[in-house]
Order: C-alpha cells, then structure tokens, then sequence
C-alpha cells in the first residue's frame, strides 16, 4: 500500500502538469526585424485603408442612387394613390348622389303611401258613421213604428171587444 502511495503520490504532479512542460522558448528577433515588420504593417494598414475609403465612397454611391430611386419610387406611389382617392371620391360623390335619389323616392313613396292610407281609413269612417246615422234613423222608425204597432193593436183590441158588446150573443140568433 506504501508503494502504491508513493508511487501515485509521484506520478500524479507529472501527469497533472503536462502544460508546464509544453512552453517553448521564442527565437531572439532583432531590432531591424521588428522595424521591418511594423513598416509592413503600416504599408498593409494604408493600402487597407485606401481600399476601405474606395469601397466606402462606392457604397456611398450606390447608397445614394439606390435613395433616389426609393425617392423617385415614393413619389409616383404617392402620385398614384392620390389618383386613386381622388377616383375613391368621385365614386363615393356619385353613390350619395344615388343614394339621395333613391331616398328622395322612398320618401315621396312613402308619403304617398300614408296619404293613401289616411285617405283610406278616413273614406271608411265616413262609410262607417253615415252606417251609424242611418242605422240609429231606422231604430228610431221602428221604434215608432213598434209603437204605433202597439196602439193599433190596443185599439183593435178594444174595437173587438165593442163589437163583441153590440152583437147578441152567439147562440141567441
């Protein structure tokens, strides 16, 4: 077990720092080496940045042309759809003109329509009350009537029963 401690106990730091192992020692550049590379740099840099500005202005460009016809785009979209709300007008101007035509009408109808009516209903209440009139003049002539009816016939009765007293008797004769 000591062993196996001892061995453990050596092996693990080997294995564990591995990376420590792994650093490389960098060449000795010189001073003219580094100069050299930095002025190929700032070459790199301005040639970087005289591309950068010819692709900015072309962008610029193509930016500006592509606004213009955005511009030029809006316009005449803007042009059509005024064309088109002043058609959309024109065309809700004639509908009312329409729809006020037919009002117009449907007004006029349905005045007519109640004229009628009144007209109607007034012919009929005259119809009605003259009905009345000449139904209450006939009551009042049967009524009259019922009443000369009754005297005559009181009167009958009792020239019957005079007669009756003139005659004989029946069985006299």
């Amino acid at each position: 077990m000591k062993k196996i401690f001892i061995l453990l106990s050596i092996l693990v730091p080997l294995f564990s720092y591995s990376t420590a192992f792994a650093i490389e020692t960098a060449p000795r550049i010189s001073d003219r080496e580094i100069i050299e590379g930095l002025t190929t740099i700032r070459g790199d840099i301005n040639e970087l940045r005289a591309n950068l500005h010819g692709e900015i202005n072309e962008l610029r460009a193509n930016l500006h042309s592509e606004i213009n016809e955005l511009r030029a785009n809006i316009r005449s979209d803007v042009t059509e759809l005024r064309t088109e709300i002043k058609r959309l007008d024109e065309g809700q101007k004639a509908l009312e003109k329409r729809f006020d035509g037919r009002f117009n009408v449907l007004q006029w109808m349905f005045g007519l329509f109640i004229t009628v009516a009144i007209s109607l209903m007034g012919i009929m209440g005259r119809i009605l009350w003259s009905q009345q009139k000449r139904l209450t003049q006939i009551e009042t002539s049967l009524e009259a009537q019922k009443e000369e009816i009754a005297f005559i016939k009181a009167l009958i009765e009792k020239l019957q029963s005079f007669i009756e007293k003139l005659l004989p008797p029946r069985g006299v004769l």
